[in-house]
């Protein structure tokens, strides 16, 4: 599966010039393989959950999305499907999982 920023997300903070993906961004999943006795339930969205605390990296009072990241991914109808396993983060482009 991948998760990739939804169209119009990448005008927030920036370091360096590039993108930060943060807890306010929206993903779209593609591709999730995700199925319950046989028949296919898969993952259409990402909520990305920051630790919190004074320990937590932010950009602009964001918390930004770390690989350390707690993460759920629900199906259309909301429920959940289990923590993504993040395979690799590729900047600008989204988070490949499987």
């Amino acid at each position: 599966m991948v998760a990739t920023a939804a169209a119009g997300a990448g005008g927030g903070p920036r370091i360096d010039g590039a993108p930060m993906a943060t807890a306010a961004d929206l993903f779209v999943v593609s591709g999730c393989p995700h199925s319950v006795g046989h028949r296919p339930q898969p993952c259409t969205s990402l909520r990305w959950t920051p630790a919190g605390g004074d320990d937590t990296v932010r950009v602009d009072g964001v918390p930004v999305l770390l690989d350390t990241t707690a993460a759920m991914c629900f199906s259309a109808g909301l429920v959940p499907q289990g923590p993504p396993l993040v395979a690799s983060v590729h900047q600008g482009q989204g988070v490949s999982s499987r």
